[in-house]
């Protein structure tokens, strides 16, 4: 919420190496839904299109990566699973978990999607339910100490996938109906799921499969940034910048 609001006092056109608008975000381009859907605490990483052009959506798959691969902060990994859990209604609902939020719709869907019948909203890619993400979510969840927001999750899906025949994903706002679409007996929701209550049950086999901060790689990319140069840097300054 705090960066939200600076965007939204973004002052737009500046081009220097001081420049507090990098990559000349226009304020007016944060949607409306936005403003009231965003938590307190909480947040995600979005995606730079191109200078100027940000896509505000939520998009999991990317968000739980950049856990497990420690490509965020401490912090900014915590906000990501606190977003999730503050947005439970909407990110899973019936079937975890949306692959995007929210879908596009009307002549957004039309313009960007060429009226794509399989990407109608909310389904397929655009804002359907993906239980193959799950054992993602799982893995992030283990990896930041919060085994039971994953297990919740997993108890939601289990009383649904093998009585709904392993869809490969699921429809509409709540993840409610099979997708249109959907085949079924998908070996990677029925892996996802198996290997999410696999690592809650073991949960130090996760460690093989995500990464750890790598300090040394962390203080060349600080170093480099800094405007003090490499020979003040050190590698306490680094550790403290994924600390934080």
């Amino acid at each position: 919420m705090k960066k939200l609001n600076e965007i939204y006092r973004y002052k737009t056109e500046e081009y220097s190496t001081d420049a507090v608008n990098k990559f000349n975000i226009y304020p007016d381009q944060i949607p409306s839904w936005l403003v009231d859907w965003i938590p307190e605490e909480g947040g995600y990483l979005m995606g730079n299109l191109e200078p100027g052009h940000m896509d505000f959506r939520f998009f999991t798959l990317g968000n739980l990566w950049s856990v497990i691969s420690s490509l965020g902060t401490q912090k900014q990994n915590e906000g990501i699973l606190n977003l999730i859990e503050a947005k439970w209604d909407d990110l899973v609902a019936h079937m975890p978990l949306k692959i995007c939020y929210p879908a596009l719709e009307f002549e957004e869907w039309r313009i960007i999607t060429g009226s794509d019948p399989k990407n109608t909203p909310w389904s397929y890619h655009n804002g359907g339910s993906w239980p193959t993400l799950l054992w993602q979510f799982t893995l992030a969840c283990i990896k930041m100490k919060r085994p039971e927001l994953a297990r919740k999750a997993v108890d939601l899906a289990e009383k649904r996938l093998s009585v709904d025949q392993w869809p490969e994903y699921y429809d509409t706002r709540s993840g409610r109906f099979v997708g249109k679409q959907s085949r079924l007996f998908q070996t990677w929701t029925i892996a996802g799921f198996l290997t999410s209550k696999m690592l809650l049950k073991n949960p130090e086999k996760s460690s093989k499969l995500f990464w750890d901060e790598d300090y040394e790689l962390l203080e060349i990319c600080v170093c480099g940034l800094s405007k003090s140069g490499r020979k003040k840097c050190s590698r306490g300054v680094a550790k403290s910048q994924i600390r934080i």
